[in-house]
């Protein structure tokens, strides 16, 4: 069985490979894979957490799993937006890149 130390852990470095992807990246693409990245970090932490929850009256503990299940409703949800965005940035602009994309700024 493996320790909650190894797992909050691995779930920290994925989290900050993320955030440090999404941060410093200009593609669109790749800060959407930097975003997914931090999400299935959060469901490994969710997972890990949920190991350690005692079973209730009814049998095991599935909280954890629920909120995995909804935060890969929301990342699904977020891709095809997301993608629909870099589609329509692509047929407007030539390109995907965050720097020329200068429609909401004033």
């Amino acid at each position: 069985m493996v320790p909650i130390e190894h797992v909050v852990g691995l779930s920290a470095i994925l989290f900050a490979i993320g955030v440090v992807g999404a941060l410093t990246r200009r593609n669109v693409v790749v800060v959407l894979m930097s975003i997914e990245l931090m999400l299935n970090a959060v469901n490994l932490a969710f997972v890990g957490f949920n190991r350690l929850a005692p079973a209730g009256a009814e049998g095991a503990n599935l909280d954890g799993q629920v909120f995995v299940l909804m935060v890969i409703t929301v990342a699904a949800a977020e891709v095809a937006v997301g993608l629909a965005i870099v589609i329509s940035m692509f047929r407007n602009r030539d390109s995907i890149d965050l720097d020329e994309v200068s429609l909401l700024k004033w």
